[in-house]
């Protein structure tokens, strides 16, 4: 069964599930009940602890662990670390360089179109068709959006290289047309 109603009233409208009688209640709400309660950031970031002492008792999974993810360093000295992976560090400031260079882009000269704001950090878009050069702009802004708000921002590293990897094709004389298809297939000898 399937109870909607508002929080301000006992009435609510019942209706039958097609499973196997399981409840839910639906509780809508106004924008105004929200207010002060709803928050447009992320949920504190958690992480696995370690002490500090486990790096020298515990090195070899300490590390293993953190190549997994970031752990938190914690010492009784002074303020906790973060013992990450440099590949996941360096990620994290291409990552920031990407969107300071997105904001930049969006905020400044709003006359020009997107892509041509995109193309001022991101020459390589030129090499992009006219549709390619829009499409990119409207998907990467998505993209960080999207990744940001769900703390993943590999996503947006990955379709950055996606993008790039393209125009470098199309630069290296790769056509965006057919391709030419062989009359006789060629047989290569094992290496």
């Amino acid at each position: 069964m399937i109870i909607i109603g508002s929080p301000r009233s006992n009435v609510c409208s019942n209706a039958r599930s097609q499973s196997d009688g399981e409840q839910l209640r639906v509780v809508f709400r106004t924008r105004s009940e929200y207010a002060g309660s709803m928050t447009l950031t992320a949920p504190p970031r958690s992480r696995r602890a370690v002490q500090s002492s486990d790096l020298s008792r515990h090195s070899r999974e300490v590390f293993a662990a953190a190549e997994e993810e970031p752990l938190e360093v914690t010492r009784r000295d002074g303020k906790a670390l973060v013992l990450t992976t440099k590949e996941r560090s360096d990620d994290d400031d291409a990552v920031l360089e990407i969107a300071a260079q997105l904001i930049a882009a969006v905020t400044v000269n709003e006359g020009l179109p997107l892509h041509d704001r995109l193309a001022i950090p991101y020459p390589w878009i030129k090499l992009l068709s006219r549709d390619d050069q829009q499409r990119f702009a409207r998907e990467i802004v998505d993209v960080a959006r999207g990744s940001f708000s769900l703390r993943q921002p590999r996503a947006l590293l990955v379709e950055m290289q996606a993008w790039r990897s393209s125009a470098e094709a199309i630069a290296a004389g790769w056509s965006t047309g057919e391709p030419e298809l062989l009359e006789h297939p060629i047989v290569l000898d094992a290496p």
